[in-house]
């Protein structure tokens, strides 16, 4: 219910033998534990929370999704019945005492008796709940939320039954405060769980992508219907126009456009032919196909990234602590406060200031002043000790982190960004340094040939690829994808060799008809005893422009040199360009050679690079900066990168390696895009930023109000809040921390826009 709640649920958790770490969301309302499987079983600890008054149970893997949307939509069933029901105890409280503003009397409902069954109507009927929830913290010695809104209501109700039996005393009947007090209540948590409904809107949105059902190919030709859960690693599925992928598969027969856009955020529809992979949950939307199934249930990249947002919601920014540890002693400090406020009016304060405290209280009194000290001291401090109880709001803390990372990391979501928590938000607005992978981060990572010279009078460039294109059909590297690719571009007629072999790193040995021919680097022909003098100009200068030199050689006779190189992404420069703009150092890590990378460093206008980098190596560097004091971001493909994405504050991974990534990374990009990086760390900053303004808002109104409710302007103003509109305060401020999380769509939306 509040931020006192979810310390008490940690607390309760943290302290089961073989607990290592429990964190609980208080807008999901799910507990992420880690134990010791030896000493600890899930459903003991479901048991232990449920036996505190915490009723819990254990959710399996594949209900993830299931459960979490349908408890989201059974959350918002019977709102319309609470909204109406708190506003017609309002307006019934309201036209009860028109006449303390306009002297109108309404017939039945300005009398005491009215008033006080209204008042036990509403605790009987609407509050019980809260009263019985605020009972069983009093029980348990474990105060919550709604143990502070019981005992103001009932402080009130029982005040006022007092006067109302023993006129004699003196004192003023306020049924109108519990009336109020508990409407104001149960109308703000009505509009704040509807305002929290459509923060899950991203969420929920991704999980409605699995269809329910699969057409299963039984034979050529035919197909049958099977639920989505019956799917199988290996099973051949056949997708209609207009249909939704119902897996991950490979496209195993036909050819069709794809909108991606719901899991990657790429507008554009995408064109896939045999051999590309599918995504489950995208848009089929031209041709007919055959998908070959390769993921299935909780493996499948749109059960990744539901299970990688959910776990993000739980995951809390450090900033969060300093509430969270204040929130556990909330309820207890604000009962002091409490006795405190009542002690210092019924002892002093009343007596000291009986004008301002007669007109504040009770206007329409028309009691002199001595008579309010003689009368209604007692009443008065309780007044004031109540508001106290019912204006604090330790919910808005609670709220302040989880509501900003559900909002943010759902629109991350949609837009295929993922992040993994609220640490990583923190953290990465603390960035001040971006290290860069090379090879299919800042360039496609698709090699192309760039230049051909033939070295032999009687072949034309065209037939010195034609000849190595001939040998590498056989073989499986990036270097012979681009020699392949740039005789298919240039229509050449193949040739099949015999007796192939390749020396990894170094090149391949084939013969053609009767002639030997050697494909690869320099160290290669080398080994061969191949000369390569003739060609250290070219060489030279292939290198210098960051191209890597394939040599050709017929008959052990270099016959001529083909040049290929990893292009930059068409952004690269433009993101480069902007990340400097944003104070943040850029460097370059590759595992290429120094001249490869320095020569593409020059190109995107980067100050440092580095090639010639292992895994260990990247990690070693990326060290040395954090020892410098730099908080580093790194940026790779999420797959050989993977141990300098783990050693960097910050881990971005491109969706090329998704496996991986969703494992190291702490932010996933799921477009293989570059300028993804830019959005990634824009919605970080306004993430936090929301963070920030969530928790300033939330210390600032406790601080303020809470003086306020004690009467700390009485004395000079004569203005203090009655119990039934401090409660008014409480519950609306809360949803000063949603609407605020919500700004962020559109902040967010047009800044895209």
């Amino acid at each position: 219910m509040c931020a006192g709640c979810v310390n008490t649920v940690e607390t309760q958790l943290r302290e089961c033998d073989g607990v290592e770490v429990a964190t609980v969301n208080l807008v999901t309302k799910a507990a992420a534990v880690q134990y010791q499987a030896d000493r600890i079983q899930p459903e003991r600890l479901a048991a232990v929370l449920t036996e505190a008054g915490f009723p819990s149970q254990l959710r399996q893997d594949d209900d993830i999704s299931n459960s979490w949307a349908e408890q989201q939509q059974t959350a918002q069933q019977g709102q319309g019945v609470r909204v109406a029901i708190a506003t017609l105890l309002l307006g019934f409280s309201i036209l009860g005492h028109l006449h303390h503003v306009g002297g109108v009397t309404v017939p039945i409902l300005s009398g005491l008796w009215f008033h006080f069954a209204l008042a036990t109507l509403t605790l009987v009927g609407p509050a019980r709940g809260i009263l019985q929830d605020g009972w069983t913290g009093i029980r348990r010695a474990r105060p919550n939320m709604n143990t502070l809104v019981s005992i103001g209501a009932l402080s009130a109700y029982t005040a006022s039954v007092v006067a109302l039996v023993m006129p004699t005393l003196g004192w003023e009947c306020f049924f109108d405060e519990p009336v109020m007090l508990l409407s104001f209540i149960l109308l703000g948590r009505t509009l704040e769980e509807r305002a929290r409904f459509r923060a899950t809107e991203a969420l929920r949105g991704l999980i409605a992508l699995q269809p329910g059902n699969a057409q299963l190919v039984t034979t050529p030709g035919k197909t049958m219907v099977i639920p989505i859960a019956q799917v199988q690693v290996g099973d051949r599925l056949q997708v209609l126009p207009g249909d939704k992928i119902p897996v991950d598969g490979q496209i195993e027969t036909g050819q069709t456009t794809i909108n991606e856009a719901m899991v990657t955020g790429e507008a554009l529809p995408v064109t896939k032919q045999v051999g590309d992979r599918v995504i489950g949950g995208t848009l089929n939307q031209s041709g007919v196909i055959v998908i070959q199934v390769n993921r299935t249930g909780a493996d499948s990249t749109l059960a990744q990234m539901i299970a990688l947002v959910e776990s993000a919601q739980t995951r809390k920014a450090p900033i969060q602590g300093l509430a969270d540890t204040l929130s556990g002693y909330f309820t207890y400090t604000i009962l002091a406060l409490a006795l405190l406020t009542f002690a210092f009016w019924y002892g002093a304060g009343v007596a000291i200031w009986p004008e301002a405290v007669q007109m504040a209280i009770n206007p329409h009194h028309g009691h002199p002043a001595h008579q309010v000290i003689e009368t209604s001291r007692l009443l008065i401090s309780l007044k004031l000790a109540i508001a106290v109880v019912v204006i604090s709001c330790p919910c808005a803390l609670g709220l302040a982190t989880p509501m900003a990372i559900l909002v943010g990391s759902g629109i991350g979501a949609q837009r295929g960004l993922l992040v993994r928590g609220g640490d990583v938000l923190e953290t990465a607005h603390r960035l001040d340094m971006v290290v860069f992978d090379k090879t299919g981060t800042l360039t496609t990572g698709q090699p192309r040939v760039t230049h051909c010279q033939s070295y032999d009078p009687d072949l034309t460039p065209d037939d010195v690829i034609g000849l190595a294109a001939s040998v590498e059909k056989g073989t499986r590297h990036p270097l012979s994808a681009a020699i392949l690719t740039e005789a298919e571009h240039r229509q050449l007629t193949l040739t099949d060799v015999t007796d192939s072999a390749t020396t990894p790193g170094l090149g391949v040995v084939a013969q053609l008809k009767k002639q030997t021919l050697h494909i690869g680097n320099e160290a290669w022909l080398a080994q061969a005893h191949i000369a390569t003098d003739m060609t250290s100009d070219a060489v030279n200068t292939f290198i210098a422009q960051g191209q890597t030199p394939v040599y050709v050689a017929v008959d052990h006779r270099l016959v001529g040199i083909i040049a290929i190189a990893d292009r930059p992404r068409d952004e690269a420069v433009t993101v480069i360009e902007q990340l400097k703009s944003q104070d943040l150092q850029v460097q370059l890590l590759s595992g290429d050679r120094p001249e490869v990378a320095h020569h593409l460093a020059l190109e995107l206008g980067i100050g440092v690079s580095k090639g010639s980098m292992t895994p260990a190596d990247k990690v070693s560097a990326i060290e040395k900066l954090q020892r410098a004091g730099h908080c580093v971001g790194f940026i790779g493909d999420g797959i050989n990168d993977a141990p300098a994405l783990a050693q960097a504050d910050i881990g971005l991974a491109m969706h090329s390696g998704t496996d991986i990534a969703m494992e190291t990374a702490d932010i996933v990009l799921m477009r293989d895009d570059l300028t993804d990086v830019l959005a990634a760390l824009d919605l970080s900053r306004s993430t936090f930023n929301k963070i920030r303004q969530n928790l300033a808002w939330a210390f600032g109104y406790n601080l303020v109000c809470i003086p306020l409710a004690a009467g700390v302007l009485l004395p000079n103003f004569g203005i203090a809040l009655s119990p039934g509109f401090a409660g008014g305060f409480m519950a609306f401020s809360s949803m000063g921390v949603v609407l605020n999380s919500l700004l962020l769509r559109w902040q967010l939306r047009e800044r895209c826009e």
